[in-house]
């Protein structure tokens, strides 16, 4: 089971809170895999890869609720925690900067809070997308709301992808592999960010 987070409707398509739903989205392209809607509380896939059922949701219950999402799939996908995959936007972690991470707390991530709460476990696996942290006196709630500049919208796609092949690797060759694949290694200031080689959590 993969959740990417988001919200949904039109007035928050663009901004930085959204980038696990568009990561989600390429995956489903890249795997020819099909949306259809459930309900209205998730936008949900269902797909095959390598003799393995992989379900895809997107919950349309706004960001700090997609736990009730997540939970109610869950309890009826009959999965253990450590198959769940969650993937969001990272506030701590520099733009174009990914990691894989094994359960862990919330880091202030309202979404990631909501999981934590209605599944009562840390186990799941995130894959973070960094998209920076807001200037001095920009608050948190109105960077994640915001859109990515001009300059950064030009290489997200290539980020995306990143994300969407993080995500295959996950799912063919493992957690442990995709991390050293693709989790970046953060350096000093003024320094480029590095992939892969990531000390383990």
């Amino acid at each position: 089971m993969i959740a990417g987070l988001g919200n949904p409707g039109r007035r928050y398509s663009r901004t930085r809170h959204n980038i696990g739903f568009w990561v989600l989205d390429l995956f489903a392209s890249r795997q020819k895999c099909p949306w259809e809607e459930r309900k209205r509380f998730a936008t949900i896939g269902s797909h095959v890869l390598d003799d393995t059922e992989v379900l895809l949701v997107k919950p349309q219950t706004y960001m700090n609720r997609s736990g009730e999402v997540v939970r109610e799939i869950f309890d009826e996908s009959d999965v253990p925690t450590e198959s769940v995959i969650v993937v969001h936007d990272d506030m701590d972690l520099p733009f174009e900067t990914m990691k894989l991470k094994k359960g862990g707390g919330a880091g202030g991530h309202r979404g990631i809070e909501s999981i934590l709460w209605e599944l009562d476990s840390d186990r799941f696996l995130r894959i973070k997308m960094g998209i920076g942290r807001p200037e001095a006196g920009e608050q948190p709630e109105d960077y994640v709301l915001g859109a990515f500049p001009d300059e950064q919208a030009e290489r997200l796609p290539e980020f995306l992808v990143r994300g969407a092949e993080a995500l295959e690797c996950i799912l063919e060759q493992g957690i442990d592999r995709a991390m050293n694949l693709f989790n970046t290694r953060i350096r000093g200031e003024g320094e480029e960010a590095e992939q892969g080689a990531t000390v383990k959590e």
